[in-house]
């Protein structure tokens, strides 16, 4: 039996506005994680006739063990560096080298910023409700740093949506937002995919021409 609970993301973002409809006269703006992220937030931005931007995080992995994060680097107004203390210490980590992989990431993030959205400008989120989503969420460690950064650029309100993820992972974010809004929250986890009928893997020309797809539509408002 399949365990997927949505046709694909288009899908699950439409469930998920419907859960945020009510934050629609709250001053909303939507940040969604590149790349799968970016169709969920379509959806709810157009749900609750919001500004669509990205949140772009890199994680700045410990030598010799890139996968364990000692930190992340994420974009914004003004470029957050969130750093795991813990690894740090455990690992022995330099500040040295943290200071030149946060440079590095940067320059990905702003090559990616402008590949996705030309010179289109950030959207300001300070007074408002910034609603960070993605299509689901497995250990949390990069919401967690796109959370501390969102939090720092001064929302009335945060609020971390997503379609899925563990009850342990919900759990330990918690603290990180205001509010959670998460559809399901299955015991067994093993991947993201598994609950979608569809879950392609997106690449940079469809992120572009979602983001141009809101950008168009804002300007129709705008004339409108």
């Amino acid at each position: 039996m399949s365990s997927a609970m949505f046709a694909d993301r288009e899908d699950a973002g439409r469930q998920l506005a419907a859960r945020l409809v009510r934050f629609k006269d709250k001053d909303p703006v939507v940040l969604a994680l590149p790349r799968g992220g970016v169709p969920i937030g379509l959806e709810v931005a157009a749900a609750l006739k919001a500004p669509l931007d990205l949140i772009l995080v890199r994680k700045i992995g410990t030598p010799g063990q890139m996968e364990l994060a000692v930190g992340a680097v994420v974009d914004g107004e003004k470029p957050e560096l969130v750093i795991n203390e813990d690894v740090k210490r455990l690992a022995g980590v330099p500040d040295d080298y943290i200071a030149q992989e946060e440079a590095r990431q940067l320059k990905e993030i702003e090559r990616r910023r402008k590949l996705w959205l030309g010179d289109r400008p950030r959207v300001s989120i300070k007074g408002k409700t910034a609603l960070v989503v993605d299509d689901g969420i497995a250990t949390g460690a990069t919401v967690r740093a796109a959370l501390h950064a969102v939090r720092r650029a001064g929302p009335a309100r945060l609020v971390l949506a997503a379609p899925v993820a563990p009850p342990e992972t919900i759990g330990s974010l918690r603290a990180d937002a205001d509010e959670i809004v998460c559809l399901a929250m299955p015991q067994t986890f093993w991947a993201i995919s598994m609950f979608y009928g569809s879950f392609p893997q997106l690449d940079d020309s469809e992120v572009s021409a979602l983001m141009e797809q809101v950008a168009g539509s804002h300007a129709a408002a705008g004339h409108a």
